[in-house]
């Protein structure tokens, strides 16, 4: 049990020392625009001065946009970097240098919770999980972002190459297994949708190309792919 406990906390340095160089180097660049964080707002139907966490946070690009629906603000990130990135632009933000196993939090206090892109990083998967539960209030909300194990990209260019990045320890799953770790957790499903950046993306790609029409980052764009195809789905959910 202490060697497990060892090697974990050395696979937790790794993450970190990962996450903090990956920030370090590339900032912002490693994200995209704050706009395309509105739609998971959206999804959440977030109502103003309601309290939001954000899970590994990064920088703080969801956090940007959720200061503009007026809501009040906490993250936590794993890397020291992305903290201080975020402190910077969210001076009155609640952020932490903190795990997601072991959030710094009192219990019943966020009527959001959000994790986009980092769920499948985690070590301890559930552990985190049920300690968002914890934190939440009885009727929150959760929005996850999160990596599609089914998808061609995946399995060719990360497993059959050998691209999957251990250092950041990076992961993915398919639609029933994402779906059954988080029922059998404690989480109810609501709602599964494709990720919606990368069709926002040619959007916004053609609209800065263009005076004539803006892209609207809230509007649901809908894909004529099966959803099992996905290269990333929104899971929004409730406490079971």
């Amino acid at each position: 049990m202490q060697g497990d406990a060892v090697n974990t906390n050395q696979q937790q340095d790794q993450i970190k020392h990962w996450f903090n160089k990956t920030y370090e180097r590339r900032a912002f660049q490693y994200l995209r625009p704050v706009e395309a964080y509105e739609i998971y707002l959206k999804l959440l139907q977030v109502q103003k001065e309601h309290h939001i966490l954000d899970i590994a946070c990064g920088p703080g690009q969801l956090l940007k946009a959720a200061q503009k629906e007026g809501l009040t603000l906490s993250g936590i990130d794993i890397a020291e970097v992305a903290v201080n990135y975020a402190k910077e632009v969210l001076p009155e933000a609640d952020l932490k240098v903190a795990n997601a196993e072991q959030l710094p939090f009192e219990n019943n206090q966020f009527d959001y919770l959000t994790c986009l892109g980092s769920l499948e990083r985690f070590i301890h998967l559930k552990v985190a999980l049920k300690e968002m539960l914890r934190v939440a209030k009885p009727h929150a909300h959760f929005c996850f972002l999160v990596r599609n194990s089914e998808r061609a990209s995946w399995k060719i260019v990360k497993e059959k190459l050998g691209f999957i990045n251990k250092a950041g320890h990076q992961g993915a799953k398919s639609l029933n297994e994402w779906s059954e770790v988080f029922t059998e957790t404690g989480f109810k499903i609501n709602r599964i949708h494709h990720d919606q950046w990368p069709k926002t993306r040619w959007l916004r790609w053609l609209s800065l190309n263009s005076t004539l029409w803006q892209v609207d980052y809230q509007k649901i764009q809908k894909r004529q792919t099966a959803l099992e195809h996905a290269y990333e789905f929104i899971f929004i959910l409730s406490k079971a």
